[in-house]
This record gives C-alpha cells, sequence and structure tokens, in this order.
C-alpha cells in the first residue's frame, strides 16, 4: 500500500508540471491567435499534456479526471486534424477546460469532490465543439497547410485490415517509474477483442533472479477497425521504456487460433522499410539535447537544511566572537582563516536558499484564471500580459503572494478597467490590459500590477475617506497619502457590494500580507492612464542583513532594507514640536522623530538626540521618518527566527535572530512601528515656516 501510495504521489507531482505546461500553451495559443499566427505545435504540446494526465489517471482508476481528460483531447485532437476552426469563442472554452482539468486534479489529489454541476457549462461546451456542425469542412485551413498523406510503406495485402499484432516487452525502468503493462493492455480492449500470450522464455532460474530486472514479454493480438494511430497513442506513456513492434493482421488468411510470439513477428512494420523500436532513438546526426536532470525532494527536507546553515551562521558569528579579543590584534593565520569560513558559510547559505528559490510562472498562470473569472463577473474583457515569469523567488514567499495578487488583480478589472463602451469613447481598445511582471532589483524582488484603466479618482477617495471619518475634512493630504488611503482597513470606493468588491477588506489583506512577508508595498496612478502597484519583496524569508544596533541597553537589529541613511544630528537640527514631539531639519524636510525606547516602553531615554544616532527609514507613502537609537555596534547577516508560533505577536517586532554571544536580539519592523506612533501622536504634514511658527511660539 505504501508503494502505491508513492507511485500516486508521483503521479500528481507530475501532474503539476503538465498542468504548468498546458496553462502555459493555452495561453500561448490565445496570444497567437490574436497576434494572427497559427502554430500547430502549441495544440500538440496541450494535446500531449492532457493526454498523458488521463493515462496516469486511468492507472489509479480517477474515473471523472479520464472522462473530462479524454472530453478535452477529443477537441483538441479536433484541432489539431483541422476538422474544428479555432476562434475566440473556442479559445475561451479551452481556457476554461483548463481550469476545469486543474480543479480535478486537485479534487482527486485532496480526495474531495466538486460540486454537483461544478462547471456543467464547460463540459457542455467541450462536447458541443465536437458536434457535426462544428467541424469544418476544409481541414487544411487552420494552420495554414492541407493534410499530408502518411506512407508506411505497408503491403496491406488483398484481404482488409483485421487489427494489430503487437509484440512488447517492457524494460525495468518501466516497472521503476510505476507503469503497468495491465493498464496497457486493459485500455486496447476499449478498441476491439484482444487476446494475449504471455512470454517467459527470458525467465532465469530463481536462484539468478533479480526481482528489479523485467524478464517478461507479451504477444498481443487486437481485432479492432482503430487506425493505426489511436493503437500506438496507448503506449505514448511508456515511450522508450519497452521494446514495442506494432504490425498489420490482415483477414486472408484468418487466423484460427491465438498466435503465439513465433506468428506475431511482424511482416508489415509500421516503422518500415527499418525495423525500429519505440526505445531506439531516431537516427539523426547532431545528437538530441539531453534535459537537466532534476531531482524531487520533500520541502521538509530542504527546510531542515535551511535551519542548519542557519545554526552555522550563527556558529560562524559566535566563534568570530570569541577570538575577538578587545584591545589585542588577532593572529594572521587566524584572520585569514575566520575570513574565509565567513566567506563559506555565506556561499553555503546562497547555495542552499538557492533550492527553495523557484520561477514565479506558476503563480502568474493562476492569476491568468482569476482574471477570467473577474471579467466575466464584472461583464469586461481584459487580457493578462506577463513579464519576468521567470523570476525567481523563495518558495515561501510564492506560497504567501497568491492571495495579495488575487485581490490586486480583481480591484483592477472592477475599479481600474472600463467598461467596453466607455474606453472606446475614451479612444482605448475595447479590450483592457492588466501586466503582471517581476524582476530582481537591488537584492529584492519587484512585482508589479499595472493597469491600463481610468485610474485612481483621488476626489472620490479623499471624499470617501472623510465620510468614512478616517481622515479630518480639512487634512491636507499628498498625492501619495490619498493614494495610500485606499489602504486603510474598511476602506472601498466600490458603490454597491459585489462578488469582486465593496466590503472594504481587499486592499487591507493585501498591505497586512505583504507587511508579514516584510515587503512594501506603493501605487502610481494617472488619471485617464491606469494604475501600477508595486510589491518589493526580499528573496528569502530565511536570513537578512541587518544593522545591529543598541536601545535601551538591548541589542535590536533593523533591516538594512529599510533604512535610507544613518546620521546624527547637530542641535540646531532639531527642533520641538508640540509637547513631546520632535522633528529634525535634514537638508530643508523636516522629518518626524521616534525614540525606540520610549516606543517600546523603556521610558524617555535621558540622552539628546545630538548624542544619539538616527536610523532615517521610508514608509510606503514615501514619507520618511527618524528613528532614536542609542548605539550602532554592526552590520551582519542574522538568522530569522519566528516568534509567533511559540510566543506571539509582537506590535514592531518582526522577529528575533541569536547573536554572536548567544544572547537573543530581536528584529524591528519598522513600518509597524511608525504606524503605531502615528495611531497614538499623529504628526501632520507641517511646512518649515510652520515648524518655525510653532517653535518660536
Amino acid at each position: 500500500m505504501k508503494a502505491q501510495g508513492d507511485l500516486r504521489d508521483t503521479f500528481f507531482q507530475e501532474c503539476e508540471d503538465l498542468l504548468e505546461g498546458m496553462a502555459e500553451g493555452l495561453r500561448q495559443m490565445e496570444a497567437d491567435f490574436e497576434a494572427g499566427l497559427k502554430d500547430a505545435e502549441l495544440v500538440n504540446a496541450v494535446f500531449r499534456a492532457v493526454h498523458s494526465i488521463k493515462g496516469g489517471a486511468g492507472a489509479f482508476a480517477l474515473d471523472a479526471l479520464v472522462q473530462f481528460a479524454h472530453r478535452f483531447e477529443t477537441v483538441l485532437d479536433a484541432l489539431r486534424s483541422g476538422s474544428l476552426i479555432p476562434d475566440k469563442s473556442v479559445l475561451q472554452i479551452l481556457l476554461r477546460a483548463g481550469d476545469h482539468l486543474t480543479d480535478l486534479t486537485l479534487a482527486a489529489r485532496t480526495g474531495s469532490s466538486l460540486a454537483s454541476g461544478h462547471n456543467q457549462a464547460i463540459i457542455d461546451g467541450l462536447d458541443s465543439l465536437t458536434q457535426p456542425a462544428t467541424l469544418a469542412e476544409d481541414t487544411g485551413s487552420l494552420f495554414g497547410f492541407k493534410p499530408m498523406a502518411l506512407d508506411f510503406d505497408l503491403d496491406l495485402g488483398s484481404g482488409p485490415i483485421l487489427g494489430y499484432g503487437i509484440s512488447f516487452r517492457p524494460s525495468r525502468r518501466l516497472y521503476a517509474l510505476g507503469h503497468d503493462p495491465a493498464i496497457l493492455f486493459r485500455a486496447l480492449t476499449e478498441f476491439g477483442t484482444l487476446s494475449i500470450t504471455l512470454d517467459h522464455a527470458a525467465l532465469p532460474d530463481f536462484d539468478s533472479l533479480d526481482w528489479e530486472e523485467s524478464y517478461l514479454g507479451w504477444s498481443l493480438r487486437l481485432e479492432t477497425t482503430e487506425p493505426a494511430h489511436v493503437i500506438e497513442e496507448v503506449f505514448e506513456f511508456v515511450e522508450g521504456l519497452c521494446d514495442l513492434q506494432i504490425s498489420t493482421i490482415h483477414a486472408d488468411p484468418p487466423p484460427s487460433e491465438p498466435i503465439s510470439p513465433e506468428a506475431l513477428q511482424p511482416t508489415e512494420e509500421l516503422t518500415a522499410p527499418e525495423q525500429v523500436s519505440l526505445q531506439d532513438p531516431p537516427k539523426n546526426d547532431a545528437p538530441p539535447p539531453q534535459p537537466k536532470a532534476t531531482v524531487r525532494v520533500d520541502l521538509e527536507r530542504v527546510d531542515r537544511l535551511i535551519n542548519l546553515v542557519g545554526e552555522l551562521v550563527i556558529n560562524q558569528a559566535m566563534l568570530s566572537q570569541c577570538l575577538l579579543v578587545p584591545g589585542e590584534p588577532l593572529r594572521s593565520e587566524l584572520a585569514t582563516g575566520l575570513d574565509e569560513f565567513r566567506n563559506l558559510s555565506r556561499d553555503i547559505q546562497e547555495s542552499v536558499m538557492a533550492i527553495r528559490a523557484q520561477p514565479i510562472k506558476p503563480l502568474f498562470q493562476r492569476m491568468s484564471r482569476i482574471l477570467r473569472e473577474a471579467s466575466d463577473r464584472a461583464g469586461k474583457s481584459a487580457r493578462l500580459v506577463t513579464e519576468g515569469d521567470g523570476t525567481e523567488v523563495d518558495k515561501t514567499v510564492i506560497e504567501q503572494l497568491s492571495d495579495p495578487l488575487t485581490h490586486i488583480l480583481r480591484n483592477a478589472i472592477d475599479h481600474g478597467i472600463e467598461t467596453a463602451e466607455d474606453r472606446v469613447q475614451a479612444g482605448k481598445p475595447e479590450t483592457g490590459t492588466i501586466r503582471l511582471s517581476a524582476a530582481h532589483r537591488s537584492g529584492r524582488v519587484v512585482i508589479q500590477i499595472s493597469d491600463d484603466g481610468a485610474g485612481l479618482n483621488r476626489a472620490k477617495v479623499r471624499s470617501i475617506a472623510i465620510a468614512k471619518g478616517l481622515i479630518a475634512p480639512e487634512a491636507e493630504l499628498s498625492t501619495s497619502e490619498i493614494d495610500g488611503l485606499l489602504f486603510l482597513p474598511g476602506f472601498s470606493t466600490a458603490e454597491r457590494v459585489s462578488e469582486l468588491s465593496g466590503r472594504g477588506v481587499g486592499m487591507d489583506v493585501v498591505k497586512r500580507s505583504v507587511q508579514r512577508l516584510g515587503g512594501k508595498l506603493s501605487i502610481q496612478s494617472t488619471p485617464g492612464l491606469g494604475t501600477t502597484i508595486s510589491i518589493s519583496l526580499p528573496l528569502t524569508l530565511a536570513v537578512l542583513d541587518g544593522m545591529v544596533v543598541e536601545v535601551a541597553g538591548q541589542t535590536m537589529v533593523v533591516p538594512i532594507t529599510a533604512i535610507v541613511e544613518t546620521l546624527r544630528p547637530r542641535a540646531t537640527e532639531i527642533q520641538h514640536l508640540g509637547v513631546t514631539g520632535q522633528v529634525v531639519n535634514l537638508r530643508g524636510t523636516y522629518i518626524p522623530v521616534i525614540d525606540l525606547a520610549e516606543n517600546f516602553g523603556a521610558g524617555a531615554n535621558g540622552s539628546p538626540l545630538i548624542d544619539r544616532v538616527l536610523l532615517l527609514v521610508e514608509t510606503e507613502a514615501q514619507r520618511k521618518w527618524a528613528l532614536a537609537v542609542d548605539h550602532i555596534t554592526d552590520q551582519r547577516q542574522v538568522v530569522i527566527k519566528g516568534l509567533e508560533e511559540n510566543y506571539g505577536h509582537i506590535d514592531g517586532i518582526a522577529a528575533a535572530t541569536i547573536m554572536g554571544d548567544g544572547k537573543i536580539a530581536l528584529i524591528l519592523d519598522p513600518e509597524e512601528i511608525i504606524a503605531k506612533a502615528t495611531e497614538q501622536q499623529p504628526l501632520p504634514a507641517v511646512s518649515g515656516k510652520e515648524i518655525a511658527h510653532v517653535t518660536a511660539g
């Protein structure tokens, strides 16, 4: 039972790759059709993926998956043969069929069941495409060429073809990959009457038997009227894993008894004039390109290895700190060894983290489905364009990005993209475009979602925020601050609650999800041209480069990516605002100061700001704040240790780490610290003249 479970897991893992290839092929077919190009190989690639899923599902008796995949491949086969001419409606049915096949695969994997009548319209749509009335008479018009008559140099004899003789001998690798000849034979019985003769001549004595070797072969006789390519497709899954020979059997003279292996030696080969098995590669002067070798590894093993590497980084820091004696120089040999150890630790850490890195392409493909469903519900036409889907991101980041991207895409359809009539009046194409891109920038991953819709109506955003009591009517907000109102809890510009929006939870969820990943969110919009939302994320959630600081006698770490610059202010640059507020004048701009010691309840630091260090950080709304710390002690790479599972969430604290001396240091969350300080003592946006007036009074 365990072996069968392992084979089942392997099948579903392979299904992930097949579904990804199918989705990519369908997406390219859609783009190919819109561009006026016609590439037959795209249809072939999608057909092979669906056919492979169907064959594997049959081995595990997943009937619902097999039946739908059969419907799907029937339509794809009609496209391949040219009997079905694709148009926009056909492509939409194919795209939705791909979504439904994904649902069925997930349901089979988890043991769940889809709701009764789930996507029945898609099933009916596929069936309608294979009706005689929908098939084209001109089978050569699909891809711009006429059907080619294939001549296999067969001597068909004087009588009609009664069936086929098949000689089948599997290799040991066929069994190692989980294939079962009985499944293949069972599939052949669907086409006619099958008789089977076992060939065990190669079976050795019991003492010399290798239990992993393949000794058995079979000779089969199939009486059927099906064409040869249908029989060949049954063995498509085991191509290269067996010796296979297929020959025709004629009615004259009819065989009177079950055929023997000797009688099945082919006289009329489908691969004539030279007998070639599926295991033999085609003759070619140039060697075929070899695929990259890959190994499937349980994610828990990778996580365990990452944790061990993290411990290695911590031990390296501890060893360095133990050997560094204040006031005494370190021997050159020892210093060189420590540097090499440090560099080796970083190289190992980066290599291990690269194992978890995966292309963001599967996530982008899932967004194509979200876009189609949202467009249908909103009654709008939109297409998704992806860029940089080969960008590699930590798998944990990819998994947690699905919900934020879903919310953003739905909002782009509901609020950004206009109706077809409005777009035409504005001089735009009827179909809106949403662009999803990913790229590596400055050690981070930047994901952007752009639309060519109407852009933000900032006057409406402001009025709604005032009506909901989110801002004061007299508040003066910059453009970026108005845009930031979209991410406040409870904010929504929807005039009514719909399936897509209106409850004021979408963008707030996006903000919190991105912050939990250590990311930043920004928004840019031009009225009439569209909106772009940018998400900046760390490459990994396991380690980070941090600034080690001291606050009220405690060691803390501030992520380097959050720091714009550091400064030690002069007395003339410090101004007081209100009773306790302070700002620092930095090149003509007044920046609010947050005392971290006071923020975390340690009491106000008695030292003046001129004796302390300010860390200048920037918020999502591009507003700068200064965090006051006592000292900066180091800049180093630290291993992230989560607190929420064992301790719970702490405002302003993102995680913890272990320092070289074995002590725990808290990793700060500047965004949350600023948000908390703003709620307690909101500091208005003021100009230099207003500051001077307040301080002079």
